[in-house]
Parts: C-alpha cells; sequence; structure tokens
C-alpha cells in the first residue's frame, strides 16, 4: 500500500530529503534517457572543457566542485576512454591542462540533446518561470565556485 504524503512524517519539511531524493529522480531518468557509460559529472566535465579549453585539472576540481581525489579519477577515466587529453602545463610543468579530444567532441554533441531532455522531464511539472527560480534557489543552497 502506498504511503500517503501526510503519512510521510517530517521528511518532506527537510531541505535535505527534498534534495535527496530529486537527486535520485535526476540519477534514474539520466539513466534512461542519457547513458549508463558516462555520469553526469562526466558530462560536466565536457561542458566546462569545451568552454575554457586548456584549464587545469586543479580548476576543473573546483568548477565541479570535486576533490582532488576524485578529479584525478575522473580525468583518468576520461583521458582512457579518450575523451580528454592531458598535456603538461606549458607554465607549471606540476600541473597538467586539459582539452576536449574529436571523441570528446563528439561525445558531447551526442549527449547535449538528451542532457536537454534530461532538463525537460525533470521540470516538466514547472513552468519556465518556475524553472529558472527553482535553479536560482538550488544555486542560493551552494558555495560560491572558487
Amino acid at each position: 500500500m502506498p504511503i500517503k504524503p501526510e503519512d510521510a512524517g517530517a521528511l518532506p519539511q527537510f531541505t535535505g530529503s527534498l534534495v535527496r531524493r530529486a537527486q535520485q529522480r535526476h540519477a534514474a531518468v539520466w539513466l534512461s534517457e542519457v547513458s549508463a557509460e558516462i555520469t553526469s559529472v562526466q558530462y560536466a566535465a565536457l561542458e566546462v572543457l569545451h568552454g575554457t579549453p586548456g584549464v587545469s585539472q586543479r580548476q576543473l576540481g573546483d568548477q565541479l566542485d570535486v576533490d582532488r581525489s576524485t578529479i584525478a579519477d575522473l580525468v583518468a577515466r576520461m583521458v582512457r576512454n579518450g575523451l580528454i587529453e592531458r598535456d603538461d602545463d606549458p607554465v607549471d610543468k606540476r600541473s597538467y591542462v586539459l582539452f576536449l579530444t574529436c571523441a570528446g567532441k563528439k561525445q558531447l554533441a551526442t549527449l547535449r540533446p538528451r542532457v536537454e531532455q534530461v532538463e525537460r522531464i525533470l521540470t516538466a511539472r514547472l513552468t519556465p518561470a518556475e524553472s529558472a527560480q527553482l535553479r536560482r534557489l538550488l544555486a542560493a543552497l551552494l558555495p560560491p565556485l572558487a
């Protein structure tokens, strides 16, 4: 028997609970509409590198809000999959700069319409103004990017 909203207790009043449920919904829609092979974080990396080619691995991690270990693993996986290339930073030899490969650009072009479909599905019950307001409110919960 399904649980009625009024029987859910205090959970709906907690932002964290709603964000968690929204993230679970996003993950499910992503899996069905986009890809099981590329994660939303990998897609975000493709978008960042498309917009700012040659950023450092650290800068990419800051943009994606992931720690150094996570970004190192993410970059290594994407290099292995041929989506990005990692070159020595000409200014700081201790760092790497990152670029999309031709395959990465092609993957981004293939995925972007699917990601837009995910957005349409997730916000289908909202007006365009409500969708924009939701994005503004969610962004307000986050610390500023470094």
